[in-house]
């Protein structure tokens, strides 16, 4: 049957050389999928709504004093005192988390970095804007489990 049929044996060959090498990139793993999409939605809506309230920042203003005078919500009226320079700063500081979670999803190194400065300024911005002597407990812990966790990510990244 192959002598009938010469040319399907030297086409088959021809379209396996015409392949395309296949590349060995390394698969991002589940565990650092599930933080970059969690890092895609917790920092992705807290740069939306920052830059909302900076945007609407008199309106944004007015709902919260009516929210801290109906639900006497301790440390609310903190934010009462806010500039519109503050919300701006932390919409911007958020879609840096974002952007290194992005390099992070394609497997860059720099991404983890930059993602560690975003949070390192998650922590300093409200000790600045607001003057307090220590950082918030809670934006530590949360932004450390995440660094924490991504982490050992580092060595699969290029």
């Amino acid at each position: 049957m192959n002598n009938q049929f010469p040319y399907l044996k030297k086409k088959k060959m021809e379209e396996q050389q015409l392949l395309p090498p296949v590349e060995t990139k390394e698969k991002r793993p589940t565990m650092l999928t599930v933080l970059c999409i969690l890092t895609f939605i917790g920092s992705g809506l807290n740069t939306f709504s920052n830059f909302m309230v900076f945007l609407f920042f008199d309106t944004s203003m007015k709902f919260a004093a009516e929210l801290v005078k109906s639900f006497k919500i301790s440390g609310m009226d903190l934010f009462l005192d806010a500039k519109p320079v503050y919300f701006a700063v932390t919409a911007v500081i958020n879609a840096i988390a974002v952007a290194g979670a992005i390099k992070m999803w394609q497997m860059q190194k720099l991404g983890f970095h930059i993602y560690t400065i975003s949070q390192i300024l998650v922590i300093i911005c409200p000790m600045y804007f607001f003057h307090f002597p220590s950082p918030d407990f809670f934006s530590i812990l949360l932004s450390g489990i995440f660094v924490l966790l991504y982490s050992p990510y580092l060595k699969k990244m290029s």
